[in-house]
């Protein structure tokens, strides 16, 4: 197996990274303006994963070896 990330793989990474960025701030902007609580409730609460989601990216685009 390859030690590193190949070049097409971080590039990949670095799309999924954007986009969970993009679906962070549309949540976390929606979840102010929603009236019901279950709701909002939801959103902070997918906000939450969304932000695990975004740190795990990260570390894989900081640390390109290849976790055995």
């Amino acid at each position: 197996m390859a030690k590193y990330l190949a070049l097409h793989e971080t590039l990949d990474l670095h799309e999924l990274l954007a986009f969970k960025n993009l679906c962070l701030t549309k949540t976390t902007t929606m979840s102010k303006l929603a009236q019901d609580e279950e709701l909002r409730m939801m959103m902070e609460a997918d906000a939450a994963l969304g932000i695990q989601h975004i740190q795990q990216i990260q570390s894989l685009v900081t640390n390109r070896e290849e976790r055995i």
